[in-house]
């Protein structure tokens, strides 16, 4: 299913939303939030406003309030280990914290690796590009002077 964002300015559109998202149709989802069928009509088409009794009801139905209320998603649309990752991250210090940040930006492989190679007379070897494999490189002869 696909949510069209532009749509979602209001507490009605994303109470909608929530609902189609759980799949449960409005005589239903009223029966959940202990309000009848015209009440739910009226939240969804922004009549009259919910108040908290109903939205903790729907709340332990599934539905994301947070969403439905601001706008903006709620803790409980993200996994369980991304709430423990959040958790850690706040509980950090300010050192593990830019590390962990570090870790993450720094862990992004380019998207195309190249490696171009230039070498003419006098100017020995000249090498531009990413390179994101472990690897050795030896300078120098390998013969041994007399």
């Amino acid at each position: 299913m696909s949510i069209n964002f532009h749509q979602m300015d209001t507490i009605g559109s994303r109470l909608k939303a929530e609902r189609k998202r759980l799949g449960i149709n409005q005589s239903d989802f009223s029966a959940i939030a202990g309000v009848q069928k015209n009440a739910q009509s009226n939240y969804e088409s922004n009549v009259r406003s919910p108040d908290a009794n109903y939205l903790a009801a729907i709340a332990r139905a599934g539905v994301d309030v947070s969403f439905v209320v601001t706008g903006v998603p709620g803790d409980s649309t993200l996994t369980e280990g991304e709430v423990d990752l959040v958790r850690r991250f706040r509980e950090a210090s300010d050192a593990v914290k830019a590390a962990a940040l570090g870790a993450l930006v720094g862990g992004t492989a380019p998207a195309k690796v190249q490696q171009t190679f230039h070498s003419g007379v006098n100017i020995g070897q000249q090498i531009a590009g990413d390179v994101t494999v472990p690897q050795t490189f030896t300078f120098g002869s390998t013969k041994k002077k007399k």
